[in-house]
């Protein structure tokens, strides 16, 4: 699979057994794959247009075209049975809204077919005074074919049942394992800032929690499937593969952010064989 995709792409950035890392722009990379290679999922948050340092601002319909236009892509190198997870945010449109989530503006124009709206809701945030402190983005489930896709419940059932001994005819009401999660996902977000930073911090501005990833991928894919991010980032879905027996190609455009890429997965890596070391010891 790898040697494939190489064939293709040529030598990546940065590369493992279970990933491949390309410092390049994901709309070069994905016309490369079209029609030559097919993935089981991809799992991306694109930037939102609202000004980060990795994004230049444009026209609203000009970023709506080019994000579908990426999604379209998408779909034409996953395979029938494969999934679309797309993380956005809400953006600022003059005259009309002040945080108007872009889900609402785009998910019709992406050929996948919706399965559902997962709202992701957390804590941490901007507080604001004159409005209500935004505390949720969604993701968009989409999949290719709606009768036949991947849908892995025992693997993400929420343990937290209310009445978990309730029986009807003698029998467990509830599942033993826990019940199916509801579309709104409480999940903490990567803080930064002194004394508060989350553990899984890095220096990207605008980056993924692993517990979102993982709930994802779990739930949306299976062992073995090749995971597609194209807007990389810090990194996280690769992390998240490596952990789940899954394999991963990721494209990132800002060379720095590759190198944090880089130290994190090696540092993972690291980690993980002295897990087993342990493990053998003990």
């Amino acid at each position: 699979m790898f040697e494939t995709l190489k064939s293709i792409l040529g030598n990546p950035f940065y590369e493992n057994e279970t990933c491949l890392i390309y410092n390049m722009d994901c709309e070069e990379g994905l016309r490369q794959l079209e029609g030559l290679v097919q993935v089981e999922a991809t799992i991306t948050s694109p930037p939102y247009n609202i000004g980060k340092e990795y994004e230049d601002i444009q026209p609203l319909q000009k970023y709506l075209n080019w994000l579908s236009n990426i999604s379209n892509s998408i779909y034409e190198i996953t395979r029938p049975d494969g999934a679309y997870i797309l993380n956005v945010g809400y953006l600022s449109i003059e005259g009309k809204g002040r945080a108007v989530p872009i889900p609402y503006l785009i998910w019709d124009k992406i050929k996948f077919y919706l399965s559902q709206e997962i709202v992701w809701n957390y804590e941490a945030g901007v507080a604001c005074k004159n409005y209500l402190s935004p505390r949720n983005e969604k993701i968009l489930w989409y999949i290719k074919n709606p009768e036949n896709y991947t849908f892995n419940l025992d693997a993400i059932r929420d343990p937290n049942v209310k009445y978990p001994n309730q029986k009807k005819n003698g029998k467990l009401r509830c599942n033993t394992i826990g019940k199916n999660p509801s579309d709104v996902w409480r999940i903490a977000k990567v803080t930064s800032g002194t004394n508060r930073a989350s553990d899984e911090r890095t220096e990207h501005p605008a980056q993924f929690p692993e517990d979102l990833i993982s709930r994802a991928m779990l739930g949306f894919t299976n062992e073995g499937d090749l995971i597609l991010d194209p807007f990389m980032g810090s990194g996280t879905t690769a992390k998240v593969a490596m952990l789940n027996n899954r394999k991963c190609i990721g494209f990132e455009i800002n060379k720095d952010y590759c190198q944090t890429i880089k130290e994190r997965l090696e540092d993972t890596i690291k980690a993980l064989r002295i897990k087993e070391m342990t493990l053998t010891l003990f």
